[in-house]
């Protein structure tokens, strides 16, 4: 199989680069898809797609009215018709209307994922207008992450840290989150557990830990561009840090009052954004810090003291980033 056939790199693997990965999840479908598309109306024949499509060297043509898509002509149906003595009849009667379609805003995630599942060669895009504004291709995909992938592969690559362990006694451990990487979404915080867990603490400060981390990760994932968490425990403290450039909070004590989102409605779909993430990190920190500024990203950060009897609930915010 030709490799612009090959179907992308499934997002199931647990062995995809992190550059990759990023990419991935990062580009919307707007950004891969072809929008020179080749179209027909429904009162054209087959025989006359059959033409266009050998032009435009595709296996594939949408049948279009009023920029509406109403279904597609496959190789498969031009084959069935000429066997059938149907070629010069009518799109509309023979055109394929139970399809399979993408938007243009959805992260690139999805069409791979629709190209794993289904195995076609294409897929319609239609806009917020359910209009067809583009078609998107395994070709499409490749070439796009191809050209993309090397421009960001080193800045990546300086994010990552592994644990390190030295000999004061001090743990830290970085990791990149990748904007909506749902099916990733938490190894930060497993890794943060388990490396508490082999220090044998208290299993209540492991769960107020794990809560804490978990809740930013999910923060980034939903809400930021992708951004790090920064995990560093002394024989002190537990501090959790987590950086992103994304959009920014433009009322960070509004953020953190319980039931408060701005997760849009695809988001909350998906079971997310229900505006708890921010408060059950203040309420399980002993400090919790949020600096933020519109359009230049958010640092939060929180400390859990080992010592429970260091417990404060205090709570700094700020709507600047220092």
């Amino acid at each position: 199989m030709p490799d612009q056939f090959r179907p992308p790199v499934s997002l199931v693997s647990q062995n995809i680069p992190t550059a990759l990965t990023e990419l991935i999840f990062r580009l919307k479908i707007k950004d891969v898809m072809s929008k020179d598309i080749v179209t027909a109306s429904k009162t054209e024949t087959l025989r006359t797609i059959q033409r266009r499509m050998k032009d435009a060297n595709i296996t594939g043509v949408p049948i279009v009215e009023s920029r509406r898509l109403l279904g597609v002509v496959s190789m498969h149906d031009i084959l069935t018709a000429f066997d059938e003595g149907t070629i010069d009849e009518k799109a509309e009667r023979f055109m394929s209307r139970n399809l399979k379609v993408l938007e243009d805003d959805m992260p690139l995630s999805f069409a791979i994922n629709y190209f794993n599942k289904y195995r076609f060669g294409r897929f319609p895009v239609l806009n917020k207008n359910r209009e067809l504004c583009g078609i998107i291709t395994i070709r499409d995909i490749n070439s796009t992450l191809l050209n993309e992938v090397n421009r960001i592969v080193e800045k990546l690559e300086d994010e990552l840290h592994p644990i390190v362990h030295n000999n004061h006694g001090i743990e830290s451990l970085q990791h990149y989150v990748v904007r909506h990487d749902f099916e990733n979404a938490g190894r930060a915080s497993a890794e943060i557990k388990k490396l508490l867990k082999s220090h044998g603490l208290d299993p209540k400060m492991i769960r107020r830990a794990a809560v804490a981390s978990y809740e930013l990760e999910m923060n980034l994932v939903v809400h930021s561009s992708g951004g790090k968490m920064i995990f560093r425990m002394d024989e002190n403290t537990i501090n959790i840090r987590t950086i992103d450039n994304g959009p920014g909070i433009p009322d960070v004590d509004k953020a953190l009052e319980v039931g408060f989102t701005t997760a849009n409605e695809w988001i909350r779909s998906l079971g997310f954004g229900a505006g708890m993430g921010l408060p059950n990190v203040k309420r399980v920190s002993d400090v919790f810090t949020v600096k933020s500024k519109v359009d230049q990203g958010t640092e939060a950060e929180l400390v859990i003291y080992r010592n429970s009897a260091g417990r404060t609930d205090t709570v700094e915010t700020s709507s600047e980033i220092s």
